[in-house]
């Protein structure tokens, strides 16, 4: 069975919506955050001390964004892939990869000196310089929005969207959801009204 070490909407939440939106079984380890330091034998399982952790058989992986395109296409054939042979094929991977290097980021510098730094080390700088960096990167996600689409890429629900939208669960947790356009804030109303998004939540919080 598939395995996820997960902390409570953090990045490993991308791998857990995935999970649902499969169906596929799977088991849910909950951790405490940051486990590097609160769950120091957490270390064992990942020397990098950061989640998601999925195993599955042999397969060991931590990136929050590779996973969901690992499960759709070892699990597959799924809508939630795009396939090589499809118009946008380059869309879907880069709004995959966008989805963490462009989005979630800034947010992580963010949240480090804000909360998680004593408060000798807080710098307001750095979090305010980085979140204007998340919120000039959002207006492209509202420009792709602008045409009136749904979803991202290939006119359907995929991980790209699973991706991109845990970004915005993350802004919501940080608080800066009121830079969110109307073409962003009902992107986010129809994915977080996703059954398979609604049963990740409830898998967290049953965890």
């Amino acid at each position: 069975m598939i395995e996820l070490y997960h902390c409570h909407n953090a990045r490993s939440f991308r791998a857990l919506w995935a999970l649902e939106e499969m169906g596929l079984p799977y088991k849910l380890h909950m951790l405490p955050f940051p486990p590097r330091v609160r769950t120091p034998e957490y270390l064992e399982q990942n020397p990098l001390g950061t989640i998601p952790l999925l195993i599955d058989g042999s397969t060991r992986m931590t990136e929050s964004s590779a996973i969901p395109h690992y499960l759709a296409t070892r699990y597959g054939p799924t809508p939630l892939a795009v396939s090589p042979d499809e118009p946008d094929y380059g869309l879907y991977l880069d709004w995959l990869h966008r989805s963490e290097a462009t989005l979630t980021f800034p947010q992580t510098i963010v949240l480090r000196y804000t909360r998680f730094e004593p408060d000798e080390r807080k710098l307001r700088q750095a979090a305010d310089d980085y979140t204007q960096w998340f919120f000039s990167r959002l207006k492209h996600l509202t420009r792709a929005l602008e045409d009136g689409r749904e979803w991202l890429c290939a006119g359907r629900f995929t991980m790209a969207d699973i991706c991109t939208a845990y970004a915005l669960l993350l802004a919501i947790d940080l608080g800066l959801d009121y830079k969110f356009s109307p073409e962003i804030a009902a992107f986010w109303q129809r994915a977080s009204t996703r059954p398979a998004y609604l049963a990740a939540n409830a898998a967290q919080e049953a965890a």
